[in-house]
């Protein structure tokens, strides 16, 4: 391989691996038809115990898009899907990509008012739902109160699950599948694909607009990245525990899979216990999981009485995993975890760690085929910076988004000279392995130094009696900021003191980033997909110093 100067991870990339591979870029619909075709009688999903084939998954997306076209539903329409990990997912997803209408992905974890704010921002008046208890529910509510103008339901009862009682204020889904139409909306590669919603730290989400050609090529970066073992198409059973709504598992384990032949088990929640009986029973070979996921399999009891052989590629992603906590999951498991970086907006294909790179706090690893990173100045982000100094990501690639729908101000913000600016703070070594920070902005400045929560939260990860942990800034009237430290601990551990874990914490981190108080909760506040959120946390503190009571925070 070719070196370059600007691309130094060129001369690091694992043997056999290519970064200037080419990509295949193209629509979803045709990476449908390709696997329809080439994988017919092979099983794309699992459900419930049953199966459903690569033939019979594209023929039902065609008839449901046939349907859709005859309901109304015109290419660049957003619809929303409110949807778990059920087969009607996929099915409802590919079939509006075929016509070229707009996903407009809404979780079922989504407080009401931002679903409405997600509707009412895209323009969607069509939510499809499925009857799950807890579920249609929802749906039902943006109907009543006007977010939402009809409501298709897609019946469990359709894939083996047990008849829902419905409603008649709803359209059944299966009940529109029709004979597809002589020809299909025309699609292209730079047709929006999904509005998918991230941020709202401090205000609404943003919908990130990503096109087919984002989306497929995403998938053909991730094929294109071998290192090591080598996982043959069509032969791999792949667990669907993240939920899909999210773009890392839609991506990296629904249209990536889908496009290599596997088969694709579906579990519309995670527990622990299930997933580590389908590991063992189903025999399945690859994991996708994000930190409160391995963390919840190390905390299971009989963890490590069960049968995980069968794994052969397991990849933690969706946000950092602490240095501590990946080498505990790495014994259980006892293979390397496949640890990357990546973000909504880049679809989310960014960084893979090489198997044979050295384990070291906050690596994130090379760039990935075609896409192209650098670390630019945080006063200046057209200065890019040498190695070894730290700064802000950018990122440029065929994978990153168009811009966020609706915010002409903030997509020209998030762009410099082509690069998209990721708010991620990191540095680059000489041979273009990349380690991130932390987030900028969650970086607390305490007494003229820049703290980074990430780097607290991994030493507080060592102590033996803790489960999880969140580090944020709070005002401190000396330094301007200090650290505080929300932590949760192991059932029947002794109750943590911020005496205790200062003298734990003394070898591990500097005075300066010293954490100033402390506070231990039962529970720390999740995303819907499964991300710890520090910037609950941040609310709720800075709700505090306003005077406004805070339930369930300590005096």
């Amino acid at each position: 391989m070719s070196t370059d100067a600007t691309r130094p991870w060129i001369a690091s990339y694992p043997e056999g691996c290519r970064w200037d591979a080419p990509l295949a870029i193209g629509t979803l619909g045709a990476l449908l038809d390709a696997s329809a075709v080439r994988w017919a009688d092979r099983p794309a999903l699992e459900y419930r115990g049953r199966q459903v084939t690569y033939a019979t998954l594209g023929a039902t997306v065609d008839r449901i898009a046939a349907g859709l076209l005859r309901l109304g539903i015109t290419p660049g329409e957003p619809v929303g899907l409110l949807l778990p990990n059920t087969p009607w997912h996929p099915v409802s997803f590919l079939a509006l990509a075929r016509i070229g209408a707009r996903v407009v992905h809404l979780s079922p974890l989504d407080a009401k008012r931002v679903l409405r704010h997600k509707l009412a921002d895209s323009g969607a008046r069509t939510v499809i739902t499925t009857d799950l208890p807890g579920i249609l529910p929802t749906a039902l509510d943006l109907l009543e109160d006007g977010a939402a103008e009809r409501i298709l339901l897609g019946e469990d009862a359709h894939w083996g699950g047990e008849a829902g009682q419905g409603d008649p204020r709803t359209q059944s889904l299966s009940g529109l599948a029709t004979d597809p139409p002589a020809s299909w909306p025309a699609v292209s590669p730079e047709d929006v694909a999904l509005l998918q919603y991230t941020g709202g730290t401090t205000g609404m989400p943003k919908g990130a607009m990503l096109t087919h050609g984002n989306l497929t090529a995403a998938v053909s970066i991730y094929r294109n990245w071998h290192d090591g073992g080598v996982l043959v198409e069509g032969e791999q059973r792949v667990l669907a525990v993240l939920p899909l709504f999210h773009i890392y598992a839609l991506t990296t384990v629904l249209l990536r899979h889908l496009a290599e032949g596997n088969e694709v088990l579906l579990r519309p929640r995670f527990d622990a216990e299930t997933t580590l009986q389908d590991i063992a029973t189903r025999r399945v070979t690859i994991l996708s999981g994000v930190p409160t996921l391995w963390i919840a399999l190390l905390n299971h009891p009989a963890a490590a009485d069960y049968d995980l052989s069968s794994l052969r590629s397991c990849i933690s992603g969706g946000a950092p995993l602490p240095f501590d906590v990946a080498a505990r999951v790495e014994a259980l498991l006892g293979q390397r975890l496949r640890i990357g970086w990546g973000m909504t907006e880049t679809g989310p294909a960014g960084t893979r760690v090489p198997v044979a790179a050295t384990p070291r706090p906050g690596i994130i690893g090379l760039p990935l085929p075609g896409m192209d990173l650098r670390i630019v100045a945080l006063n200046d982000p057209t200065r890019a910076l040498p190695p070894g100094e730290a700064g802000e990501l950018a990122i440029r690639g065929p994978t990153v988004f168009a811009g966020y729908w609706n915010q002409p101000a903030e997509t020209e913000a998030a762009f410099r000279d082509g690069w998209f600016l990721t708010g991620d703070i990191g540095r680059m070594e000489r041979d273009g392995m990349f380690f991130l920070m932390d987030r900028r902005k969650n970086m607390i400045i305490s007494g003229g130094f820049n703290v980074y929560p990430a780097a607290i939260e991994g030493a507080i990860y060592e102590h033996p009696d803790v489960t999880e942990a969140i580090v944020i800034g709070i005002p401190d009237p000396y330094r301007g900021q200090s650290a505080k430290a929300f932590v949760t601990l192991r059932p029947g551990a002794p109750e943590l003191t911020l005496d205790a874990l200062k003298t734990f914490l003394r070898d591990r981190i500097g005075r300066h980033e010293m954490p100033a108080a402390l506070e231990l909760r039962e529970t720390l506040p999740r995303s819907p997909a499964g991300k710890l959120m520090a910037s609950t946390l941040v609310a709720e503190e800075r709700a505090r110093a306003a005077g406004t009571p805070q339930e369930g925070s300590a005096p």
